[in-house]
């Protein structure tokens, strides 16, 4: 039975040219398969990932988004999530932020994102090159509000706004902070967070969550 079942549906390998049910179908018949992502019809199977230059990042940008989830009730957290763009695309972010209500995105009955959340994160080491530009115009073209793109092997972080349908850089404040438009108190020492120094990273975001926009946000949400 196993061997007729590996015969009908075969694996996923990068650079399949599928369609969104038969990727979730060829997804679902390899339990072993950690991520794999469908970008404008073609399939992209996430290499190994190494411990400095993913393993590492994405834990410090998890904790930083948790710790502003853990202080804005309303808004949820993701971590990997299988998100339904549209008919050729299935991204697997490496974090989302969303709304719980309303905001453009929801949870269907299959337990998957659906429509676009307000932010997407992604740690890009060896997909740098798609992230930055197949995976940007699909995000930027589906009402993505906010991508933010940390570029480890050149040191980067690169958040994008959606301006008039175009994604433009987000530029820091007079402090070198980075303060996000959708989710108000969500700041960002990116420079601290690159080097590693948590403490400031931590720093800066309390202070982003103790602003008056933060408390602005939090009654609106409520």
């Amino acid at each position: 039975m196993t061997a007729e079942r590996l015969i009908k549906i075969p694996p996923l390998e990068s650079g399949d040219r599928l369609t969104r049910d038969e990727f979730e179908r060829r997804y679902r018949a390899m339990p072993n398969l950690k991520k794999a992502e469908l970008i404008e019809g073609v399939v992209y199977v996430a290499s190994p990932l190494r411990a400095e230059a993913h393993g590492k990042p994405h834990g410090d940008i998890m904790g930083w988004l948790w710790t502003y989830k853990a202080a804005t009730p309303g808004i949820e957290l993701y971590d990997n999530p299988t998100v339904r763009l549209d008919a050729d695309n299935e991204p697997q972010p490496d974090a989302v932020l969303r709304l719980k209500e309303g905001g453009g995105s929801w949870i269907n009955e299959e337990d998957y994102i659906e429509g676009s959340p307000k932010l997407v994160v992604e740690v890009a080491a060896s997909s740098a090159s798609y992230d930055l530009h197949d995976k940007l115009r699909v995000y930027r073209r589906n009402g993505i509000r906010e991508y933010v793109v940390w570029r480890t092997y050149s040191q980067q972080i690169d958040w994008f706004c959606l301006e008039a349908g175009e994604y433009r850089s987000l530029a820091a404040n007079a402090s070198g902070i980075l303060c996000s438009r959708e989710f108000p108190g969500l700041w960002l020492a990116s420079e601290a967070l690159i080097s590693g120094d948590l403490s400031l990273v931590l720093q800066v975001l309390q202070a982003g969550i103790g602003s008056p926009e933060h408390q602005a946000f939090l009654s609106a949400l409520r």
